[in-house]
């Protein structure tokens, strides 16, 4: 405890670069004795996106308990220390210098395009590795980064899906509702592109601000062209009241939304008005045991009580295992000996869902599936 009041003291006079040092000679000190593997988790815990934190937390922190319950990894405890950052962009910088000062060995399960491009510079200039942030941007993959390490598939590769099946039905007018920031400009790009290799373009794009719930301009906007299919990109609360409105105005149409908008938390939010609402998947199936990965999750979920299972849950169990897999195979050698290992996850199963990583490849998945929401609260693959 006192070490870390000195080092959170002297996080707040060092830049990042110095505290990498200090961050660096306190991991190593940890080593080279029996305390717990510390990661840092900033994400938002309250807000309008709270439940995308909360279940993401709680699918890992499930399958750390059962690591630490068999022993640790060689024989050292994992602990997950998560601070809200409200999805926030200055808050989640705010919080991983505290992360940085405090000594974590790794950032963990970030939740958020916006929170990760702020906070990602700062795990870089202090060589920390930055693991399974819950998005999909390719700003966060390209140019390729050594400390940046995916475990989902990208925005271009649900996008590219999405398209994909909308136009192989015979769909034109493609309409993009989006969230006015990195995130909802990542997905409006891969639209975009996926649009353009048809010699398609949008028929018309609407916005909405971060945190905001206002979609009444992008509605008319949007609805003014009669489009026959709508793509999503924006958190729950957000899309599901533009999709609320859209069905009073009388729109049949279906929507598309990628994988961040969380799916459990979107069909809480619509009820009834879920029917004809498909969300692209980047995990495995989590409401049965479609591959062993699910199996494990749901086994581990059978004590939580009034938990019921979803695709950001197991998004964190997975990302959980994949930590492990990374420390085990580092064997207590550190941060740069952590992230060769994880480089060395060539061709990796676990639990039936595919992975690839490489030294100059940190995007281990490119799985994506299209699953539609019913109006008894359903998920259909």
């Amino acid at each position: 405890m006192q070490r870390r009041r000195v080092l959170s003291s002297l996080g707040a006079c060092l830049g990042a670069s110095s505290l990498a040092g200090v961050a660096g000679s306190a991991w190593a000190q940890a080593a080279a004795g029996s305390g717990a593997i510390v990661l840092g988790q900033s994400a938002p815990f309250t807000g309008p996106s709270a439940q995308l934190g909360l279940q993401f937390n709680l699918g890992a922190q499930l399958y750390f308990d059962q690591v630490n319950a068999a022993g640790g990894v060689n024989g050292r405890r994992i602990e997950l220390k998560r601070m809200d950052d409200g999805y926030d962009p200055e808050r989640c910088v705010a919080n991983t210098k505290q992360f940085i000062a405090d000594g974590v060995f790794a950032l963990f399960g970030y939740v958020g395009t916006p929170t990760s491009l702020a906070a990602l510079p700062l795990a870089t200039e202090a060589k920390l590795p930055f693991i399974a942030p819950f998005t999909g941007a390719q700003a966060l993959r390209e140019p390729f980064n050594r400390y940046a390490i995916h475990v989902r598939a990208s925005y271009f590769d649900e996008t590219a899906a999405i398209v994909k099946q909308v136009t192989s039905i015979g769909i034109k007018r493609v309409a993009v509702f989006y969230q006015n920031d990195a995130y909802g400009k990542a997905g409006l790009e891969g639209v975009e592109r996926a649009l353009k290799a048809l010699n398609m373009e949008p028929a018309a794009v609407g916005t909405v601000e971060r945190n905001s719930n206002e979609v009444a301009p992008a509605l008319k906007d949007i609805m003014a062209v009669k489009p026959e299919a709508i793509v999503q990109i924006g958190a729950y609360k957000a899309c599901a009241t533009f999709i609320r409105l859209a069905r009073q105005q009388g729109y049949s149409g279906n929507f598309y939304n990628v994988s961040f908008v969380g799916t459990q938390a979107l069909m809480d939010e619509l009820g009834a008005v879920a029917k004809g609402v498909a969300v692209s998947q980047v995990m495995p199936f989590p409401y049965s045991p479609a591959m062993p990965i699910s199996g494990e999750y749901l086994a581990a979920l059978k004590d939580q009580r009034g938990v019921a299972p979803n695709y950001s849950g197991i998004e964190g169990f997975v990302a959980a295992k994949v930590m492990v897999e990374g420390l085990k195979r580092a064997r207590g050698a550190g941060r740069e000996a952590f992230i060769d290992a994880i480089s060395g996850m060539k061709d990796v199963n676990i639990g039936g869902f595919p992975l690839d990583f490489g030294p100059q490849k940190h995007a281990g998945s490119r799985f994506v599936e299209l699953t539609l929401l019913t109006e008894d609260g359903r998920v259909r693959r």
